[in-house]
């Protein structure tokens, strides 16, 4: 199997534990996210300066203004759909927020130039379906729907500009200023709503990292290598993926019972995202 297919698996299974490890907590959701994007960042510190900071320079010297924009839409997705987890279900949350790939594949039409096939456009299509299925009469409360969908349109500008970003520059420098950057934005976010940095408990200090680096610098460090060598819209759609994990995550741990409609609906995800990819195989051809 081809390597890229098995770190978009492993990307999709660690990132669907993001959801849970965030429910687990008790600190308030922007508090959450910031500590999530600080660790992961001050963890890839002694990295970037001892490895790659060459390479760090490069990319701030080059493409600082895209960089930055990058970490700041990766903020505002986190501020978003984090908050929503604690207004609408598991479910419901990231139902809503996989509908990025929509997102992803305008933006990456009107900026990047890449045209999605029709095979990979009816797979969006399918695959959107399906999320509905999971989805459906399991959205709760509109605020926390909103701001989920809030949370997929930042998701996917992220995305485009990283697959813009991850033609020319390396992994490393790149995920760490787009991390660091994002803490930063959480940070004003917490300081403008007063929301308090402390004090912590040992247990959220151990969800913070688990966050920092399952969801994060495993799940999220994979998606923008990906984006190197797949298109934006093709790593977007894989993400659809994420809510049958969290909704069994979700089951399994806090009792949230999926409705049948979930068996149907990661059906029709998955033959969604193989179609897609069909597509973007005759397309090369």
């Amino acid at each position: 199997m081809d390597r890229r297919i098995l770190f978009l698996i492993l990307a999709v299974f660690t990132v669907s534990w993001a959801a849970i490890l965030i429910k687990l907590c008790t600190a308030p959701p922007l508090v959450i996210a910031f500590y999530r994007m600080f660790m992961a960042s001050v963890i890839l510190l002694p990295l970037v300066f001892l490895k790659h900071f060459s390479a760090l320079k490069q990319l701030l010297t080059e493409a600082p203004k895209l960089a930055i924009l990058s970490g700041v839409f990766l903020g505002l997705h986190f501020a978003f759909w984090v908050t929503s987890l604690f207004y609408t279900s598991v479910s419901a949350s990231v139902v809503i927020v996989a509908t990025q790939p929509v997102f992803v594949a305008l933006f990456s039409l009107i900026f990047l130039k890449e045209k999605a096939t029709l095979l990979v456009w009816l797979g969006i299509i399918l695959a959107l379906f399906g999320v509905a299925v999971i989805g459906g009469g399991d959205f709760a409360n509109l605020k926390g729907d909103l701001l989920a969908l809030l949370g997929a349109i930042m998701a996917a500008a992220y995305l485009t500009l990283g697959r813009n970003i991850r033609k020319k520059y390396d992994l490393i420098p790149y995920i760490f200023v787009a991390y660091f950057v994002s803490s930063i934005v959480l940070a004003f976010f917490i300081i403008l709503f007063g929301d308090s940095f402390s004090p912590l408990t040992l247990k959220n200090l151990g969800w913070f990292i688990l966050l920092a680096i399952i969801p994060t610098l495993i799940g999220h460090s994979l998606y923008n290598w990906l984006l190197k060598y797949v298109k934006a819209y093709l790593v977007g759609i894989s993400i659809l993926g994420e809510p049958i994990g969290a909704s069994i995550w979700a089951f399994l741990i806090f009792k949230e019972v999926p409705k049948t409609s979930l068996y149907l609906g990661a059906v029709l995800i998955i033959l969604g995202v193989i179609l897609a990819l069909t597509g973007e195989r005759r397309g090369k051809k």
